[in-house]
């Protein structure tokens, strides 16, 4: 009989900091480590609970008098893409897209680096090296992958690996429920394809082949510009103070005047 214990997980709170999502507003983070033979159980345990991970920690919003940054997840097995989800598919029928190990690779830091001083020059990863990203790839303990985007190339279906240019590239945590988008990026000099869509999509049917029920997004901020694509990708749940709940979008002025956000079903 086994009876050894395994310690409980320690949490931490950090300092108050500015909001990167709603001028004025002060965050804290409540944080813990994921690291030894439990690093897998306590990820999927932690992401069901509103936990993102970065690198080894798992962490969530505890912020004293805000209550904004909802945890998002699509329904696999009920979505349906909308035409314009369908128009790009259809645009990137030309795209391969392959799944790795966690490693870094010089060709996905430039093109991360392309990716910051395009669409991120004053945020807080502005400033990552090579090594901050080799470290944001390779420093896991549980089942993450990477999954490049590549433009289809004559061969490709034959070669070990695809040769064409590689233009975006995804960071995912594979779950006992589902898929978690951990990071993703992708050419900005490419923005007609619409290719964080494209990403999304992708993991939904990569979801679906694996038999998984859901697809994690992060956060999603009401009123916040960034995060406002999250909500496209229908059905999906928040998870509020009853627990997962599934998520109504608010009606045209045409069929309510004031819908309400969600409609009560805990899971």
């Amino acid at each position: 009989m086994n009876n050894q214990v395994h310690p409980s997980p320690q949490f931490f709170m950090t300092a108050p900091a500015s909001c990167p999502y709603l001028p004025g507003q002060v965050e804290r983070k409540v944080f813990t480590h994921l690291v030894g033979q439990r690093a897998t159980e306590m990820n999927d345990i932690l992401t069901q609970g509103g936990f993102r991970r970065s690198q080894n920690i798992a962490y969530r919003p505890a912020c004293e008098n805000c209550r904004a940054c909802v945890s998002v997840r699509i329904l696999v097995d009920q979505f349906e893409p909308t035409k314009s989800m369908r128009r790009v598919l259809a645009d990137n029928a030309d795209l391969t897209s392959r799944e790795y190990a966690a490693e870094p690779s010089t060709e996905q830091f430039a093109l991360f680096r392309k990716y910051l001083d395009s669409r991120h020059q004053q945020g807080g990863m502005s400033d990552m090296s090579v090594l901050d990203y080799a470290m944001m790839v390779e420093d896991t303990h549980v089942n993450t992958r990477i999954i490049e985007y590549r433009v289809r190339e004559e061969g490709d279906g034959v070669q070990k690996k695809p040769s064409g240019k590689l233009i975006a590239t995804a960071l995912t945590d594979v779950m006992a429920d589902g898929l978690s988008m951990v990071y993703s990026f992708y050419d900005p000099e490419e923005d007609n394809r619409s290719l964080g869509t494209w990403m999304i999509l992708d993991h939904v049917r990569r979801a679906r082949a694996r038999g998984l029920p859901h697809v994690y997004l992060g956060y999603w901020v009401e009123g916040s510009r960034k995060m406002a694509y999250k909500t496209r990708f229908l059905p999906q749940e928040h998870l509020l103070h009853q627990g997962w709940t599934r998520y109504q979008p608010p009606a045209t002025p045409a069929t309510s005047s004031a819908p309400p956000r969600t409609s009560a079903r805990p899971k």
